[in-house]
């Protein structure tokens, strides 16, 4: 069945119009994430569709861009009365924020959310001692963790000792700045206002306390940012109340899409190697990837990143007892030669 059958069949079972919205979870340059540039795509796909009583996303995706959900379900939320939010698998980091933002979050038993605490990185980053162009990204609960450990199990509470001991935070080997530490705490303090503020955007309001407890959560208290949340600890563990149990019609339904998406872009490879995409008995070649998608049964879109395999020659510089030598070495090489939306 094709994937607009499929999303017709959805609609037909949810009396809704969906959308849909996935991004690669391959390794290297394939790999995707949720990005600003969505927004004028759905705002497109909202305006086909028009204003009606139920709109579902269908969403795909490791996270991303913080930025991006209140933006996104902030929009959505003008063209419809109540917003949903389908998960037939992976909702990590900032595609957890837009669920939360959802007046239902429908999940299978595979269907997973994460925690939202994300990593930073600015110029003000330490310097990766292995290519010292890249920042060093700094995870939030990383930073939350350390001084956990410093106050509450090493019991380290008076102002001077506290002290000494962010010195020694600072002053580690690669240096931390004490600027990247104020991102930090601005981009958790910001992450904690948006989940509030999406989870304040329901039809139905939660109570302040327990929206208070849900953002703690998974900010703060679930220490792992591969921590996956499954739909019955989610619902009775984390009190997200949003959240529903798909039938198994519906179970079904959003398996069979997600299939579909899955063999098109390749979802859940692990690996990739220049090699292997090259082949054997080819010396160049060309391929064409699709590594985002937004469709509804009006409109598609896909981002599609071409890539260029090809094998040459280069030069690796031996020591030897007589002095240095060039070697020559195969390798293979790829460039991107095009990407964006179609």
């Amino acid at each position: 069945m094709s994937k607009t059958d499929l999303i017709k069949k959805i609609e037909a079972k949810r009396n809704s119009k969906v959308i849909t919205y996935l991004t690669s979870d391959r390794p290297g340059p394939l790999n995707a994430k949720i990005a600003g540039d969505i927004i004028p795509i759905i705002s497109q796909q909202l305006r086909k569709i028009g204003k009606v009583e139920n709109i579902d996303l269908f969403i795909f995706s490791q996270g991303g861009d913080t930025m991006v959900p209140w933006r996104l379900v902030s929009m959505i939320r003008e063209y419809c009365t109540k917003f949903s939010v389908l998960i037939p698998y992976k909702a990590h980091s900032s595609a957890s924020m837009i669920s939360l933002g959802a007046d239902e979050i429908v999940m299978t038993d595979l269907s997973e959310i994460s925690p939202i605490d994300p990593s930073t990185a600015n110029i003000f980053n330490p310097s990766d001692p292995q290519n010292p162009q890249n920042k060093i990204p700094i995870s939030v609960e990383d930073v939350m963790a350390y001084f956990d450990l410093v106050k509450n199990k090493f019991g380290i509470k008076n102002d001077e000792d506290l002290t000494k001991i962010f010195n020694k935070f600072v002053e580690s080997n690669p240096q931390i700045h004490p600027l990247a530490l104020g991102n930090v705490n601005r981009t958790h303090n910001l992450i904690r206002v948006l989940a509030k503020r999406l989870l304040k955007s329901h039809n139905s309001p939660m109570a302040e306390d327990v929206i208070e407890k849900i953002v703690d959560n998974l900010t703060e208290k679930l220490y792992s940012h591969q921590y996956y949340i499954g739909r019955k600890e989610a619902k009775n563990d984390l009190k997200i109340d949003t959240v529903i149990f798909a039938d198994d019609e519906t179970s079904n339904l959003l398996s069979e899409l997600y299939e579909e998406y899955r063999k098109e872009m390749g979802l859940n490879i692990t690996s990739w190697s220049p090699e292997v995409e090259l082949g054997v008995g080819t010396d160049q070649i060309k391929k064409d990837y699709k590594i985002a998608y937004i469709e509804s049964v009006e409109l598609s879109n896909y981002f599609q990143l071409s890539i260029e395999y090809k094998k040459q020659q280069l030069n690796i510089t031996q020591p030897t007892p007589q002095g240095p030598i060039q070697i020559p070495q195969e390798q293979i090489g790829f460039r991107i030669i095009d990407q964006g939306w179609k």
